[in-house]
């Protein structure tokens, strides 16, 4: 994932979108980037890695650089940004919260047209310079932008910084999520509106599916109506969202609390108590142990001061290292309990399967699992997140392997909660991890929490439904 941030304003808005950006740090861990219009000056932008350090400390020393009334900021899991463009549509800076699945094909179309590449990623094209080239394949923004919607796999949104004002344009499916804030004398336009209560500015109009919308320091006007279809990213409210935004009007946190209710209505189990594993698992542990009646416990204490994310450092042996030092157990709370823990997904089993030894060694008497979607058993073809990932790094996966020879076969009855197949992998995942029991969300369950219909949702990770 990646997220953006953007204000047109009628006076100074360097603070605000370095706040803004800022709370967006839950969605990347690779590089970060600000640009504004600085009058008399043009664009002045800066791009910091974030492998070894936290947004705020590296950009803080580039704010007296910076001007204007208008500017934005992007944290990303991916290639270096913003760009800064010089073109026949006139100079203009570009964010971009993308995947390209065809980024080879696309890269080999330009240069058979002798068209360059100035930016690098990773030994590679930049995949924001290849969205950039495709709208200036065209002669206005609009008509650039359906280019875009029209020639990449994958999904992207992107915010363009142009002559004092913000093109915004949401995904063709609108996979990631643009939602308009405002205040008096501004707008700002984000991936996340976590960010902003504390910039001042309330939640106006959230951007549809392949939506392009002009930004100014008075309004904004739509350039092109939103699709009818939507493929909005089921995952965002699992997992990826921060507690308090909300996608389509629908809060983050609130979902998590109805996912925990419904596993709890369809649970047998009497357990002292509930926890949930932080962050993500909290919300959905709540909403469980208010429907099952019982004790919230802290069983984990996550420790911030010193350990970052998990998935923050490149090498998968530090990331599950990480993982483990920055949950501490109390045993005051563990010792002796039949336990009912809570997360929000079961992507590799690695960290579960420290955390059940972390418990037993803290004297559990029982450890119930409960998950707040299905399985995973498809890998995203959408989303930065798992762009890496192959169908055996998922323990579903890895299990049907196991059972079948063959990880591809039979996976709609693996996809299926009432068949024998899921039935017997889930007991096989619970076995591996250590665990008295596992129950996963069914995806009807999911989707009538999340509350939108599930046409209007991407599913593809647990049932490979998706389209592009």
């Amino acid at each position: 994932m990646s997220g953006f941030f953007g204000v047109v304003s009628k006076t100074k808005c360097v603070e605000d979108v370095f706040y803004g950006t800022d709370y967006h740090s839950h969605l990347g861990t690779k590089r970060a980037g600000m640009v504004f219009d600085v009058p008399g000056k043009g664009f002045r932008r800066s791009i910091h890695s974030l492998e070894n350090a936290y947004f705020r400390n590296s950009f803080e020393s580039n704010l007296p650089d910076f001007d204007g009334n208008v500017g934005m900021g992007v944290i990303s899991d991916t290639d270096p940004q913003p760009l800064i463009i010089n073109s026949h549509l006139g100079m203009f800076s570009i964010v971009t919260v993308c995947r390209l699945n065809n980024i080879v094909e696309l890269g080999k179309k330009f240069l058979a047209q002798k068209v360059h590449f100035m930016e690098n990623f990773e030994g590679s094209i930049n995949p924001t310079e290849i969205i950039a080239n495709l709208i200036c394949e065209k002669d206005d923004f609009v008509s650039g932008i359906e280019n875009v919607y029209n020639n990449i796999k994958g999904s992207c949104s992107l915010l363009i910084l142009i002559n004092g004002s913000i093109i915004a344009a949401r995904d063709k499916l609108g996979r990631t999520p643009i939602v308009i804030g405002k205040k008096e004398g501004a707008y700002a336009v984000a991936s996340e509106s976590c960010s902003f209560p504390n910039t001042g500015y309330g939640i106006d109009y959230f951007v549809g599916p392949g939506e392009i919308v002009h930004i100014k320091e008075d309004g904004y006007t739509q350039l092109r109506k939103p699709n009818k279809q939507m493929q909005l990213c089921s995952f965002l409210y699992v997992y990826f969202g921060y507690p308090n935004s909300s996608y389509e009007g629908i809060n983050v946190e609130e979902t998590r609390y109805r996912c925990g209710a419904c596993l709890a209505k369809k649970d047998s189990l009497q357990a002292d108590s509930c926890s949930g594993i932080p962050d993500s698992g909290v919300g959905h542990a709540y909403g469980y142990c208010s429907e099952k009646k019982i004790p919230y416990k802290r069983v984990y204490c996550k420790y911030t001061p010193t350990w970052p994310r998990s998935f923050m450092p490149q090498n998968q042996l530090h990331r599950d290292l990480v993982a483990r030092m920055k949950l501490i157990p109390n045993k005051v709370f563990i010792e002796g309990e039949k336990m009912a823990l809570l997360d929000d997904s079961i992507v590799r089993g690695t960290q579960l399967r420290d955390n059940t030894r972390d418990l037993r060694e803290s004297g559990a008497g029982e450890i119930h699992m409960r998950i707040a979607c299905p399985p995973l058993l498809f890998p995203c073809e959408f989303l930065n997140f798992s762009q890496s990932r192959t169908p055996l790094e998922l323990i579903g996966r890895r299990v049907i392997g196991e059972l079948e020879g063959d990880d591809t076969k039979y996976l709609e009855d693996y996809s299926n909660p009432d068949s024998p197949r899921y039935k017997k992998m889930v007991q096989v995942i619970a076995e591996k991890l250590g665990l008295d029991s596992l129950i996963y969300q069914r995806l009807d369950d999911l989707v009538k929490a999340i509350g939108l219909p599930k046409e209007k949702l991407c599913t593809h990770c647990w049932d490979g439904s998706s389209y592009s």
